[in-house]
């Protein structure tokens, strides 16, 4: 069954799960800023079959998250390097794995442990506000239509029921 594209969606999200909705995706990143940058790494790591690893880098690569960069001629072998844009990808990895250490973690514990170099203090990711510091959650937070929503959706009923902040 074909998947429907989301890629055109006025919405961020709908648009970001376009490119990393599947469950094979996300881990092929996971890899990457654990330090796997070849085929057969990510391969054995991840111990998925190499058509799907093939299908995902190369969708990664299209959209900018990696480079491929070539480390031998004959045969030819490449590196996959996280791009600026792909390495900002870390905070929101980060916080699925903090919603998952709370959540889904077992009796003894998160899996993984992450510490920040700087401190050197264990941490779990936090989304705050980047003026005030606030932590962000549902109740704290209102949506707007943005500039990049498109006009002929504007006005509709569904959509100024969703927005009611932006109408008017």
């Amino acid at each position: 069954m074909k998947r429907t594209s989301l890629a055109n969606w006025p919405c961020s999200i709908a648009r970001t799960m376009d490119l990393i909705g599947d469950w094979w995706t996300p881990l092929v990143l996971r890899e990457a800023f654990a330090g796997v940058q070849r085929f057969d790494d990510f391969q054995q790591s991840l111990g998925l079959a190499r058509n799907t690893l093939d299908t995902r880098l190369k969708r990664l690569v299209e959209a900018g998250l990696f480079d491929r960069v070539p480390y031998q001629q004959n045969p030819a072998r490449y590196d996959y390097v996280l791009t600026e844009q792909g390495r900002d990808f870390y905070p929101v990895l980060s916080a699925i794995m903090a919603w998952g250490d709370k959540w889904l973690a077992e009796e003894s514990g998160p899996p993984v442990i992450t510490r920040h170099d700087t401190c050197g203090h264990q941490i779990q990711a936090r989304v705050v506000c980047d003026h005030c510091g606030e932590p962000l959650t549902s109740e704290n937070v209102t949506r707007e239509i943005g500039p990049g929503f498109p006009e002929k959706l504007r006005g509709r009923p569904d959509v100024e029921a969703r927005f009611p902040s932006s109408v008017g």
